[in-house]
């Protein structure tokens, strides 16, 4: 990547960088990091053991439902907007279970607290890999965070750190799921299955297992734990790129905060990444995502990053490149 440019006018980490299209033989011509160099990586779909995987591991253990305090007032927050704006009648408790319910499910099937930081280990396709396999960790994956929005649904616009603050990540989820309730309701649905319609993009529902939880959740709530925070273990940095300063999400799996199964390394066939810097840079009126490995954490000859329109399946294109000059100010690491 090149020199970047601030753009003080989101209030998601930043990071401009000039881009430049490329057309790959094989994979859709798209927006990559000025000056050449880098590898395209695409062409990937969904893995068929991705349904398979989630289906069973979907039913939650009956102990006590555990959440993030912190993330849970983010959540409870979301739903309470949202059900203040419904087209139809809901109630904030409501709302809230609703918004909870596929958390469990989908990423700690323990009942403990779902992390923010998860990462999803069911994606492993070349597609998604460094393609010059610099790294074993060098690995982008599509699904993040509490309720794993990915890049091919409703994470498309979002990137690992927005994904990953459950704060951001709840504001996103309970207006989707209350409008997508309040719509099934009003075409005749019964509650049941209104709520079965609001969570179908999650395939950890598909048997029933989201309602299971919905149900403990209205008899039993749940507890909250203080040892989670927002960010799951991830951590807001300064870093400079170049000369200017931005805010940056630095990911590490080895911090991760509440459920971590899915950092050992035979949860999933995809690989447990290298910790990762992530931001967004805008070009053009686009926005794309880049994570960023430094060379220390990665064990590669030289920092390497990776790039994504918003907007845009990860698993179709990938903009994959040798990169210096990130400086992590706040831990006075990298090129500093």
């Amino acid at each position: 990547m090149v020199a970047k440019k601030p753009n003080r006018l989101r209030p998601r980490p930043l990071l401009i960088a000039a881009v430049a299209a490329v057309v790959t033989m094989g994979v859709p011509s798209f927006a990559v990091a000025a000056g050449g160099g880098g590898t395209v990586s695409g062409g990937g779909g969904p893995n068929p053991e991705e349904i398979r995987l989630k289906h069973e591991r979907a039913r939650v253990a009956a102990a006590p439902l555990k959440f993030g305090a912190e993330s849970y007032e983010s959540v409870r927050s979301a739903a309470a907007d949202a059900a203040g704006t419904a087209d139809c009648s809901v109630s904030t408790d409501a709302a809230t279970y609703l918004t909870l319910s596929t958390t469990w499910p989908e990423v700690a099937g323990s009942g403990e607290a779902p992390s923010p930081m998860t990462l999803s280990r069911y994606d492993d396709q070349t597609a998604l890999a460094d393609p010059e396999q610099r790294g074993d960790g060098l690995f982008f994956n599509p699904g993040v965070g509490i309720w794993q929005l990915d890049s091919a649904g409703l994470g498309a616009d979002e990137t690992a750190a927005t994904a990953i603050d459950s704060a951001a990540a709840a504001s996103k989820v309970a207006p989707y799921l209350v409008g997508k309730y309040c719509d099934s309701v009003g075409s005749g649905a019964s509650s049941a299955a209104a709520r079965a319609t609001a969570w179908k993009a999650w395939h950890a529902c598909d048997e029933g297992a989201c309602e299971d939880v919905y149900q403990r959740l209205a008899k039993e709530g749940v507890a909250k734990d203080s040892t989670v925070s927002r960010y799951g273990g991830a951590e807001p940095r300064k870093c400079t790129y170049e000369g200017a300063s931005y805010d940056c999400l630095y990911v590490d799996p080895g911090a991760v905060e509440g459920e971590d199964a899915w950092t050992s390394p035979d949860f999933g066939p995809a690989p447990v990444p290298d910790p990762f810097y992530v931001f967004t840079y805008t070009s053009g009126g686009a926005d794309y995502e880049v994570r960023y490995w430094l060379d220390a954490d990665s064990g590669a000859e030289s920092d390497v990053s990776a790039s994504r329109e918003l907007g845009v399946d990860a698993r179709t294109a990938l903009h994959w490149e040798a990169d210096s000059g990130l400086c992590d100010t706040t831990a006075t690491r990298g090129d500093c």
